[in-house]
């Protein structure tokens, strides 16, 4: 039986709990948003094919629980990642200052894997508390490429999920139909390639 796609992608969402990582995948995968806050238990996934530069991209993306007590479980969904969204609330500091945790996360679980760092929330510019600035900062010294989304507002949130492949075509032979890309100069990033790699233990070919 003949594939409804030309490239299977598989996408990992972490970051604190509360953060909207919930409220990111809905948008994508579905594009509804509830204001409704409701607790990630462990994981939940959606699928959804997207065209990009005429190639079907199928992508398969985890939402994991922000909380300690599901650690051990979310750690087991690393293996074979593509790409990890890290996302913190910009109208929450402690969420910000907790990404280095994360990566650190990221790190412990995987050799190489493309990483992006998303700022959700950005909707409400008297109650954001992380300035955009203080943010590309701590980006371009990680060598991660920075959005800053609202799921709410539907805001750069395809731009995010459509960014990993790109990313992955540029450091990867193994996908050699995708052309360079360069990434929408919102945040003073418009550079290909600058998302650092690490490898994800138990990677498949």
């Amino acid at each position: 039986m003949a594939r409804d796609y030309d490239h299977l992608f598989k996408l990992l969402i972490i970051g604190d709990s509360g953060v909207g990582k919930s409220s990111l995948l809905l948008r994508f995968a579905d594009n509804t948003f509830s204001g409704n806050y409701i607790t990630t238990i462990g994981v939940d996934f959606k699928i959804k094919t997207v065209d990009i530069n005429g190639e079907r991209v199928k992508l398969q993306i985890w939402d994991t629980a922000g909380q300690e007590r599901f650690r051990t479980i979310t750690s087991t969904y690393y293996r074979g990642t593509h790409g990890v969204i890290v996302v913190y609330d910009v109208t929450n500091g402690d969420s910000f200052a907790n990404v280095k945790r994360w990566i650190h996360e990221i790190e412990h679980n995987c050799e190489v894997v493309n990483r992006i760092l998303v700022g959700n929330k950005n909707d409400a510019p008297d109650r954001k508390v992380v300035l955009t600035e203080d943010a590309k900062r701590f980006a371009d010294q990680m060598s991660l490429q920075l959005f800053e989304t609202s799921a709410k507002d539907n805001v750069n949130v395809e731009q995010v999920c459509s960014t990993i492949p790109f990313i992955h075509n540029l450091c990867s032979s193994n996908i050699s139909s995708f052309p360079a890309f360069y990434f929408p100069d919102v945040y003073g990033n418009n550079k290909a390639g600058t998302a650092n790699q690490i490898r994800c233990k138990g990677k498949t070919s």
